[in-house]
């Protein structure tokens, strides 16, 4: 089984209340080879929410505690962003998930790439929260551009 980012089937669930649909990740899904989740709703946080960065680092450094998950009006969400991503690590490991597409450039979910702590659109090539507890679970990650080349 494949697990993908909701907003990437179309579910209306980033932090702006809109989706990212990608046809050919919403067709895995109907022919049930993939199911969807949302780490961020997972951990608790709301649509539409205030767009959050990584403040100090990647999604490596939030677990280490070097790093912090913060909203642009400047309240932290670091806990709700850890929660989310354990909730969807267990989903992973209920469902023997080996394979997860996730939406980059997410403070949870990048892969390739997370925007820089500075909400200035500037961005580093590092793991989301979500993304950096998986890789550490040997879980395979690809993101919406990186899946094609690949079998599934």
């Amino acid at each position: 089984m494949i697990l993908i980012s909701s907003c990437l089937i179309g579910e209306e669930v980033r932090y702006d209340g809109r989706h990212q649909l990608n046809p050919t990740l919403k067709a895995l899904v109907d022919k049930g080879k993939a199911t969807a989740a949302c780490p961020e709703l997972m951990g608790g946080l709301l649509i539409p929410r205030e767009p959050a960065e990584i403040i100090g680092g990647s999604g490596v450094d939030v677990w280490n505690n070097t790093a912090r998950v913060v909203t642009c009006s400047g309240k932290d969400v670091t806990e709700q962003y850890k929660m989310g991503a354990k909730r969807f690590l267990e989903i992973c490991e209920s469902q023997n998930v080996k394979t997860v597409i996730l939406k980059d450039n997410s403070p949870s979910c990048g892969s390739d790439a997370i925007y820089d702590g500075t909400f200035s659109g500037e961005k580093l090539n590092a793991p989301g929260v979500t993304t950096a507890l998986l890789m550490a679970h040997g879980i395979q990650i690809f993101n919406e551009r990186n899946f094609l080349n690949q079998t599934l």
